[in-house]
C-alpha cells in the first residue's frame, strides 16, 4: 500500500504542475521536473524504495539551484541529499484507510460538497491560505477540469467555508492532501467532512506530521511508513 501512497502524491504533484503549465515525467524509480515547481510543492518524488540519488538528481538537472526552494520528496526516507547541497526540511508519515469503513458523522449544520466553479475555488484557496494572495494563487482553475482531482469544502450554518482538502484519484486509491480547519473548527470534522466525499468507498492515502497526526489516526488511518524531504540549501 505504500507504494500506491507514494504514486498517488506524484500524481497530484503531477496534477499541480500541469495546472500552472509545467508537467513534470515519470521514470521507473522517480517524478521529475526539470522546471521550478509551484511553491511547495517538490521538484522530485521518489516512487520506489530502491530509487538513487542519481535517478532523482537526472531529472532535475536543469533547474536552477541558484534560488531557494529546489526539494525532493524522499518518499521511502532512504536517501541522504547532503553531499550533493539539500538538507533535511521535515518528514513526515504515509498514512493509509482501508477501502469500505464508513465516514464519521460530521456535525449537525454542517455542509460538505464539491467545489466546482471558480468562483468557489477562489474562496476555498483563501480560507486554505488564510488569506495570503501568494499561497492562494497555487489552486488554479485549471484543477477544477482535471477528472482525476476534486477540491472539497465544508460549510457552516453562516455559509463561511469551516474546513476543506483536495482529494485526488490513482489507481485503487483516493489520496487526501491540504486538509484543512477555519474559524476554530475541531479537525475531527474536517476530516469526516472530506471523508464522506470520497467516491464508491475506496482506499483513502496521504501524509501527515507531527499534530496533524492524531486527528487522522482517530479517522481511521494507520501509519505506512516514513518520508523525509529534502531542501537545497541556500
Amino acid at each position: 500500500m505504500i507504494t500506491e501512497a507514494v504514486l498517488n502524491n506524484a500524481v497530484w504533484c503531477e496534477a499541480m504542475c500541469r495546472a500552472h503549465g509545467s508537467p513534470g515525467a515519470f521514470g521507473p524509480r522517480a517524478w521529475t521536473n526539470a522546471r521550478r515547481t509551484p511553491l511547495y510543492y517538490p521538484d522530485a518524488v521518489t516512487l520506489t524504495a530502491d530509487a538513487s540519488v542519481r535517478d532523482v538528481l537526472e531529472g532535475v538537472d536543469g533547474i536552477d539551484r541558484s534560488s531557494p526552494g529546489a526539494s525532493v520528496k524522499d518518499s521511502f526516507a532512504r536517501l541522504d541529499l547532503s553531499a550533493e547541497g539539500f538538507q533535511p526540511l521535515f518528514e513526515a508519515r504515509w498514512i493509509h484507510r482501508p477501502a469500505g469503513l464508513p465516514a464519521p458523522a460530521t456535525p449537525d449544520g454542517e455542509r460538505w460538497r464539491v467545489i466546482d466553479t471558480p468562483a468557489e475555488l477562489g474562496d476555498w484557496a483563501r480560507a486554505w491560505s488564510g488569506g495570503d494572495p501568494d499561497e492562494a494563487a497555487l489552486f488554479r482553475t485549471e484543477l477544477l477540469a482535471d477528472p482525476a482531482t476534486t477540491v472539497v469544502a465544508g460549510y457552516g450554518t453562516d455559509g463561511r467555508i469551516v474546513g476543506g482538502a483536495v482529494l485526488s484519484e490513482s489507481g485503487r486509491v483516493t489520496g487526501v492532501s491540504n486538509v484543512f480547519t477555519a474559524d476554530g473548527s475541531d479537525p475531527a470534522t474536517t476530516w469526516a467532512g472530506c471523508l464522506g466525499l470520497v467516491r464508491d468507498g475506496r482506499a483513502v492515502v496521504g501524509y501527515e506530521s507531527g499534530d496533524d497526526l492524531p486527528p487522522a489516526r482517530a479517522a481511521g488511518f494507520e501509519e505506512l511508513g516514513a518520508l523525509r524531504v529534502w531542501l537545497a540549501a541556500a
